[in-house]
């Protein structure tokens, strides 16, 4: 972590200026579309402004080599699960599909905001290039829903996987939530995440089918005539069964299935503080 202290980490006053432009320099070289923006906002700043620019500029490049790092370790993983004797994988990660995938990725990397999310990209782009179970369409979507959808809904996702015909209080249980009120937050963000999962066709309640697949259509049940207070569907309902779609199903076999490591190694990332 940088420190506030004056043990001659920052610049002198002085020097502010010739850093911050340094840092420009360093920055605009390492991501050369937008060198030109930099020079151009350098020249904007008075001298007394420059300190605290130039603690800025440290901050965000740290934060920048720490980002490169977590790519770095997520391609190295990747390769180490990956059996590159065989000539059909070679192929595949050498090909322009797959390299795109990589640059969709990377590209969006800001969706990996935790150790969590990082793992689910490395077993997509893992096993997408040591499967053919889908087409590189439903990859790219899978990447989606990773910047797309909270750790709270994996967590439901993982839930629902091979629990088909479980109800929303079951899987509130399963994930270790405990009880709470029909009109607390808590419960609207259990309705919403449902909604989400629903209309962004990870889940579905459950449905019969028959022999070849179809989808058999529920009989309507009849509706009460019996009298009385009225209470809306609760977010925790205890009867309506829920399943993963095939879509979230082969999501749970890219993002949630690792691939055994082939190739030990030892990461060389150590802070130099």
């Amino acid at each position: 972590m940088v420190s506030d202290d004056q043990s001659g980490q920052y610049p002198e006053e002085g020097k502010g200026r010739k850093a911050g432009r340094g840092a420009l320099q360093v920055i605009g070289g390492a991501v050369p579309f937008v060198g030109g923006l930099f020079s151009a906002v350098a020249g904007a700043w008075s001298e007394a402004e420059q300190e605290k620019v130039n603690r800025f500029f440290q901050h965000w490049v740290r934060m920048l080599e720490d980002e490169l790092k977590e790519k770095e370790q997520t391609i190295i993983e990747i390769m180490a699960r990956l059996d590159l004797q065989d000539e059909k994988i070679q192929a595949r990660i050498e090909s322009r599909e797959y390299q795109a995938l990589l640059k969709k990725t990377f590209r969006e990397w800001s969706g990996a905001e935790s150790e969590d999310k990082r793992e689910y990209i490395r077993n997509i782009l893992a096993n997408a290039a040591a499967s053919e179970m889908t087409s590189d369409d439903v990859v790219r979507l899978f990447i989606d829903w990773i910047n797309l959808y909270s750790e709270l809904h994996f967590r439901v996702i993982a839930a629902v996987y091979n629990s088909a015909g479980i109800t929303r209080g079951e899987i509130w249980r399963k994930i270790g939530k405990g009880k709470v009120r029909e009109d607390s937050a808590d419960a609207d963000l259990y309705k919403l995440l449902f909604r989400d999962l629903s209309t962004g066709g990870v889940v579905r309640q459950h449905r019969e089918t028959d022999y070849h697949g179809n989808f058999i259509q529920k009989r309507p049940q009849k509706k009460s005539l019996s009298s009385g207070t009225k209470q809306m569907k609760s977010a925790f309902d205890e009867e309506e069964q829920y399943e993963l779609t095939e879509l979230g199903q082969q999501f749970v076999h890219y993002a949630m299935t690792d691939l055994p490591v082939r190739i030990e190694y030892a990461p060389e990332f150590t802070d130099a503080e």
